[in-house]
């Protein structure tokens, strides 16, 4: 099976003043991300903005991706969304474009039961031969996909992955305790890599390895490496960073951050709106503050 890698970044998506998506930049940041410890990339997840682009926006931003880092990093493209046949008609079209594998949020607003979940997942499996990622985020779906519904579903063979960002130590456990060794899972939450990674997680789709990829690739290497007090010392480095990122609605605030490295990707498209001048002050403490490895 393919490993998608330790660290993949789930990136923003780059706008022009007119919130129209720069494709160009868009360029530059994946090179950028994959330079500074990224091993792969999911582009057009919830950090992407994926609820307020359009089909093709989407599908523009997988080639563009795919094409500028792909002999080099995983490229996984977000196509779920809370409508089955868009789902599976937007995967279809990411197969096309070549990206490494595509990843289905749990479906939101219609707060499906587990037989729902599953039947809408197990429609898009069946419509596709691509890679599939699950991905469960209660916080931002009402839905809560629980660990005997992946169990059912990782009877397909290519449901391969989950990112879990239910936040529970015990539903990982859970997880790990009845899904088949060799299926992949990833904490959906920065501040939780660590604690997963020891409950035999795969690794970690980051928001703040935009601007600290580099640490959190060191902190894995020494966890998996056996250096485990100095993965925890990493971890409590980073632990300020990791919860100040999400001071208010995300991608709000690592998008501020990044356009402060230099990186200029814009502000967010309503019914986002970007920073405050007192969290723009705060994100920039945060960043000058923040541990850096090479």
């Amino acid at each position: 099976m393919k490993r998608f890698g330790r660290v993949l970044t789930a990136m923003v998506t780059p706008f022009n003043e007119n919130f129209e998506v720069d494709y160009e930049q868009a360029r530059f940041l994946a090179r950028y991300l994959v330079d500074n410890g990224s091993d792969g990339l999911v582009v057009v997840g919830t950090t992407g903005e994926s609820p307020t682009l359009t089909f093709e926006e989407k599908v523009n931003m997988y080639r563009t991706v795919k094409e500028e880092v792909g002999d080099r990093a995983t490229v996984i493209a977000g196509t779920g969304s809370n409508d089955t046949a868009g789902s599976i008609s937007l995967t279809k079209a990411a197969e096309q474009v070549g990206v490494d594998a595509a990843m289905l949020v749990v479906p939101y607003y219609n707060k499906p039961s587990q037989d729902g979940l599953y039947s809408h997942f197990a429609a898009v499996a069946q419509a596709v031969s691509l890679p599939l990622m699950l991905y469960n985020v209660p916080g931002r779906t009402s839905s809560n996909l629980l660990p005997k519904t992946v169990g059912r579903l990782a009877e397909f063979e290519n449901i391969v992955a989950l990112k879990e960002a239910a936040g529970s130590t015990d539903q990982v456990t859970e997880l790990k305790r009845i899904l088949p060794p060799d299926f992949q899972v990833y904490s959906g939450d920065d501040s939780l890599t660590l604690p997963l990674l020891a409950l035999g997680c795969e690794g970690i789709i980051s928001v703040v390895a935009h601007v600290v990829g580099k640490e959190m690739q060191a902190m894995v290497k020494a966890f998996l490496e056996g250096r485990t007090a100095e993965a925890a010392r990493i971890h409590c480095d980073l632990f300020p960073i990791f919860k100040g990122m999400f001071m208010t609605t995300n991608p709000v605030p690592i998008k501020a951050a990044v356009n402060m490295l230099g990186i200029k990707v814009g502000s967010v498209r309503l019914p986002l709106v970007e920073a405050t001048p007192a969290e723009k002050a705060e994100i920039a403490r945060l960043l000058e503050a923040r541990p850096k490895i090479g």
